[in-house]
């Protein structure tokens, strides 16, 4: 056993496998009930003597995932009000040693999603000489619900609570608090995203990777007025924040899960607005952030999946089910010509479905457009895509959404990520982009050049990872001037 010293009172963590100790379930903000409800995060209460922290502490409060992606993403539900905590893992538990600090922002859709996940253990970059540091923030109503007199985006505010803990103690755990790295996935990469356009984070980290999310996707306060109507007519309530607090929470999580089937059932942008699109009613509100550009003084890891979409269409049979008409239709709504735009589509991928093509469409919009275009932004920003192919699903998922969560965290044998990357995945690519991760949280370079619009070096991570210049350069430009 190891004890630290935070602001708040001392913590004993448990010395695991390669001399790696970790600090588990240490609070970072007061627990979010009760008169703080719905508020922005209030400073930790101290505590007596030295607090046990060898096991993780309670979940935000979510419902599991629908089927068939409980089987397939990492994530856990556990009780309790103290959920606004965080795990350390150290090579070295004492201050001084002044260790590059990693954290974690999980992704979820801002529904699901926890940093104690065992799939999101810290350890393995913690061996490797990194102080590792996962979290937990407010999801769903709690987090992201648009209600009047109080703060929007609460689960964004938690996630800067947690940065400020960690630059006030991290050198305690023997991380250096001047050399801290934010990395994320899907909404967790979407919210170090919104922290970047618009500032609130300023200062907090020095260096940023968002994995499958960039700074597109939010909700205009319009959207999110009607988003908050309809969950609270749902509920038959009035949309305030008394009313949504004195519903169970297991009716309230109920009622967000119904309203995500059918923000996706019926996506029509009068009842939704932005979201009819993305299908998250649940996320950031702002009015129109812009891209952090060149002074935004961090430096950027950016990128996502070559084949991100199809995660939501082969696991439920929903692939197979589009034609032609859907197709087009699909095509358009995220503002393209389908006639100009899918024999372009078709041109690169020879004997595709009406199904494939949407997906590959959907992916540009959803992610690598998003990662380009945040990319050019920042001077001097990486950009990669991963794209080794899974074989479940009769080879039919591609290089999916969360594909590549096991090859960073380098945690391939763990049973949370077979259902995605089979039982046989390439040791030496989580090798590679491991490495590079860390490599860029310890220098500010992954080991390829930078992004610049005159090459658009790309680092390719596949069986044989490559540096490609400008992939699919001819879709890539049917997005200009468009979002």
């Amino acid at each position: 056993m190891t004890v630290c010293v935070t602001a708040q009172g001392a913590v004993r963590g448990r010395i695991g496998a390669a001399g790696v100790t970790s600090f588990l379930g240490v609070p970072y903000a007061a627990p979010p009930f009760g008169p703080r409800r719905f508020r922005a995060p209030a400073p930790p209460e101290p505590w007596p003597g030295i607090r046990d922290a060898t096991a993780c502490g309670p979940t935000a409060p979510h419902a599991p995932y629908a089927p068939p992606y409980d089987a397939l993403v990492p994530d856990e539900v556990v009780p309790g009000e103290d959920c606004l905590n965080l795990n350390i893992w150290t090579p070295a538990p004492e201050p001084g040693a002044g260790l590059p600090v990693m954290v974690w922002l999980h992704g979820g859709a801002f529904t699901n999603g926890a940093g104690s996940v065992p799939a999101y253990d810290g350890s393995t970059f913690a061996r490797d000489g990194v102080v590792c540091v996962t979290l937990n923030y407010r999801l769903g109503a709690d987090g992201f619900l648009h209600l009047p007199g109080v703060p929007d985006n609460r689960g964004l505010l938690d996630q800067v609570a947690a940065l400020k803990w960690i630059r006030a103690n991290i050198a305690s755990f023997g991380g250096d608090p001047g050399q801290v790295t934010v990395f994320g996935e899907s909404a967790g990469a979407m919210s170090i995203g919104l922290l970047l356009s618009t500032g609130r984070a300023r200062g907090l980290f020095r260096r940023a990777i968002l994995q499958s999310g960039a700074c597109h996707h939010f909700l205009r306060p319009a959207s999110a007025a009607l988003i908050a109507a309809r969950l609270a007519a749902k509920l038959g309530i009035e949309p305030t924040p008394r009313s949504f607090a004195a519903i169970p929470l297991t009716d309230l999580l109920t009622a967000q899960a119904e309203l995500r089937a059918e923000a996706g059932a019926r996506p029509d942008p009068a009842l939704w607005g932005e979201a009819a699109l993305n299908m998250m009613p649940f996320e950031p509100v702002a009015s129109d952030p812009v891209l952090p550009g060149p002074d935004c003084g961090v430096d950027l890891l950016v990128g996502s999946n070559q084949e991100e979409f199809r995660f939501f269409l082969v696991p439920t049979q929903r692939l197979e089910a589009v034609g032609e008409s859907r197709l087009r239709a699909g095509t358009a709504a995220y503002g393209l010509d389908p006639d100009r735009a899918l024999p372009l589509y078709r041109a690169a991928r020879p004997g595709a479905t009406p199904g494939e093509l949407l997906a590959a469409v959907a992916t540009d919009w959803f992610y690598r457009i998003p990662a380009i275009r945040l990319a050019e932004s920042v001077p001097g920003s990486y950009l990669y895509e991963f794209a080794w192919r899974s074989p479940r699903f009769g080879g039919r998922l591609g290089a999916c959404h969360t594909l590549e969560l096991g090859f960073v965290f380098d945690r391939l044998q763990d049973s949370w990520y077979t259902p995605l990357v089979g039982d046989h995945p390439p040791q030496a690519l989580a090798d590679a982009m491991h490495q590079a991760w860390i490599s860029f949280a310890k220098t500010g370079d992954p080991g390829w050049p930078p992004y610049d619009p005159a090459t658009r070096t790309t680092r390719v991570f596949a069986a044989d990872p490559a540096l490609r210049d400008d992939p699919r350069e001819a879709e890539r430009r049917l997005w200009e001037g468009v979002r």
